[in-house]
């Protein structure tokens, strides 16, 4: 899964758990000052997200996604991880 998809399926997230038209997520769009999305609602794009892309987000790193681009890459890292970890 590359970028593109990732910030595509991330757009799907958040239109399904915040009513937000994906076409606003761009890299540096932040999620609560230019989408509105609260602290409560963003625990629940996190945990959709895990579902969706297979990948755990510890609580205490949900406040570094503070903009699109920090998520995709998070999710990016988080399943290179979880390949690399995979036995051959």
């Amino acid at each position: 899964m590359d970028e593109e998809q990732v910030t595509a399926t991330l757009g799907e997230i958040v239109q399904e758990v915040a009513g937000v038209d994906p076409a606003r997520l761009e890299r540096p769009t932040r999620f609560a000052d230019d989408l509105d999305i609260d602290s409560l609602t963003m625990v629940e794009i996190v945990t959709a997200a895990e579902d969706r892309f297979d990948v755990r987000v510890p609580d205490a790193d949900i406040e570094g996604l503070a903009t699109v681009g920090d998520a995709v890459d998070y999710i990016l890292a988080a399943r290179a991880a979880a390949e690399s970890a995979q036995p051959a």
